[in-house]
């Protein structure tokens, strides 16, 4: 018989090891090709939705993000910082922001979804600047009856804890609220508005 010279174990063994050898370049060639179905960091700057876990923010805590390149800030107010808001009408240019400024689900008195938590692209509306965080209420050498909120050190521009920005101030109009949705109680979704439109 011709199969009598042939040494079959070796035979299973190269062709096993052929295989495996085969298997692993497919992976290292997939494995580019299924990157490629991910958004590049460009095209997550460009306005890809961003997503966030809020879940540890603290009250009285403020973390930043970034989304379409700008910075977005993410606050926990306090039960004070709320309690403060309806008080400070009369001090603000647009104390029921008419203006759009934010999506209609935030056109409330604290321009948010939920009361304690808010979100705002953090630059000035004057410049683009991009404003301190001053959550502690009391005297301050910008404002004497201070309660809280954020304030452009470039012109002096001030905005309270819902970012609605004082009268008599460069800034034209209250910071902006992007569009965003809450994903859990945890978790809020940058870039998309509660009906899931981008």
């Amino acid at each position: 018989m011709a199969s009598d010279g042939v040494n079959k174990g070796r035979r299973r063994f190269l062709t096993a090891a052929t295989s495996v050898m085969a298997g692993i370049g497919a992976i290292f060639w997939l494995i580019p090709f299924i990157k490629a179905w991910n958004p590049s960091a460009r095209t997550k700057a460009a306005g890809a939705p961003v997503e966030v876990d809020v879940g540890d923010l603290r009250p009285g805590e403020m973390m930043t993000v970034e989304w379409r390149g700008r910075p977005i800030w993410i606050v926990r107010r306090t039960p004070e910082m709320l309690e403060a808001l309806p008080g400070l009408d009369s001090r603000l240019r647009d104390p029921d922001s008419e203006a759009e400024q934010q999506p209609g689900y935030a056109q409330n008195e604290w321009r948010s979804i939920e009361p304690d938590l808010f979100v705002t692209i953090g630059l000035c509306t004057h410049l683009g600047c991009v404003p301190t965080f001053v959550p502690n209420a009391g005297p301050t050498a910008f404002d004497p009856d201070w309660h809280g909120g954020f304030m452009c050190p470039c012109h002096l521009s001030k905005f309270d804890m819902a970012g609605r920005v004082y009268d008599g101030v460069p800034a034209p109009a209250n910071l902006v609220v992007p569009s965003y949705r809450f994903l859990d109680e945890r978790r809020i979704l940058i870039g998309v508005d509660p009906e899931g439109v981008v």
